[in-house]
This record gives C-alpha cells, structure tokens and sequence, in this order.
C-alpha cells in the first residue's frame, strides 16, 4: 500500500526525479492527460507542488534542485494539451475497440462511462474544459471525446483552453505560495494544502457517486425490492 501512496505524494515524485523534476513534471502531465495508464498520476497535486519548489528557498529547503519556473509555464500546458490532444486521436482512429477489454488495476469500464456521462451532461465544450480539473475524468475524457465524434478543430480550440487555465492557475498558486512560505516550515503547509487540492478535486466524484445511489434507491419499490430494468433481449 505504501508504493500506492508513493504514487500519489507530489513531493515523493519530485524527490525521485531529483535535478530531471522539471522534465518529469512535464512527463506525467502528458502521460496524465494522454495515456489511458496516466489517470492514477497526481496531476493537480503536482502542479501546485511544482509551483512551489520553483522557488529556490523551499527546493534548496527540501534538498532538492528548484525547478524551472520559466520552463514549466511554458512546458505544462503544451504537454497538457499534446497529450489530450493525442487521446482524442487514439480514441478517433479506434473507436470504442480501444476501450473493449477486461476490467483490470489499470483499467476500469466505470471510468469510461463516467467521462461519457461527463460529455453527455456538459455538452463538448464544457466538458473538455471542466474535465481538466476533475481526477480520472479528465484522462478519460479526451479518447471518449474522439469516440463520440468531436471534431479535432473544435476539441482543440477548448482543450487549449482548458489546458492553460488548469496547468497555469496551479503553478501560479504554488509559486504564490512558496514565496509567502517561511521555507522552514513548509511541511506544515505542504501536505495539508496538497490534501485540501486533492479533497476539491474529488468534490465532483463525490457527488456522482452520491447522484448514482439515489437514482438506485428510486427504482426501489416499498418491500425493498428493486424494479428490473427490460434489456433489448427481453420478451413482450
């Protein structure tokens, strides 16, 4: 379970990658947004992260090399956006034959139905947009917009969008924070400022989950018995 969390700990990430932290911040945000594998990445998390140990007082503080500011302003969105802009081709070239396999650790069929639900709710706009900010959905959601036949032109004017606002805001507010931040007591703002990003990122899975339970318990009926949804293969 350790490694599990190893996994989702920004500063484990930016401590491994060591003086290569600026290219792997750039790395996993491509793979994040562009690999089907990427979703389990901490991808709000680390861009906060990122923004602060650009500063030098906080990195030099942690005994780490301070990353590229500079880099990753301009860096980050361009990953972001070639690596979502690389799902919605996968999932334009194969179709749902990209999603046809057996549930694993790695893949999960309720992860593409949830970015379908997603498209469906929002509309194409909207939801290449707003998916940026939500864990899981956000990776899931470029193949799923190929798959349900956004055009390239117009997912790419809103993934540009969505791809400055969510990599720049971040980095913005962790460089805010790391330069406000007495680099002696980071740890005390650190982990609970990456918990607080990662709570807020979950907000909206949250409350799918919740929506999913009451729309069960409306087909109960008062024994405690639930209707059976007819399928196509059902009888007259």
């Amino acid at each position: 379970m350790d490694w599990l969390l190893n996994l989702l700990d920004p500063t484990w990430w930016l401590t491994v990658l060591g003086a290569f932290a600026t290219i792997g911040v750039l790395a996993i945000i491509f793979a994040e947004t562009g690999l089907l594998l990427g979703f389990f990445l901490p991808g709000d998390s680390l861009l906060v992260a990122a923004g602060i140990f650009s500063s030098a007082s906080v990195a030099y503080g942690m005994g780490i090399e301070p990353l590229s500011f500079p880099v990753l302003l301009i860096g980050t969105p361009l990953c972001a956006v070639a690596g979502a802009q690389l799902g919605h081709f996968l999932g334009a070239r194969f179709g749902r034959r990209l999603f046809d396999k057996p549930d694993s650790r790695l893949f999960k069929r309720e992860h593409v139905d949830r970015a379908e639900e997603f498209f469906e709710k929002f509309g194409p706009a909207k939801a290449v947009v707003l998916a940026r900010f939500v864990p899981i959905v956000r990776t899931f959601m470029n193949p799923v917009a190929g798959v349900l036949e956004m055009s390239s032109r117009r997912f790419l004017v809103w993934n540009v969008i969505g791809g400055v606002v969510w990599t720049e805001g971040l980095l913005l507010l962790g460089h805010y924070l790391g330069n406000r931040v007495d680099p002696k007591q980071i740890d005390r703002y650190i982990l609970p400022g990456v918990f607080l990003i990662v709570l807020i990122s979950l907000i909206p899975i949250i409350v799918e989950v919740i929506k999913r339970r009451k729309a069960v318990k409306a087909v109960a009926v008062p024994n405690g018995k639930h209707h059976r949804i007819p399928t196509g293969s059902d009888g007259p």
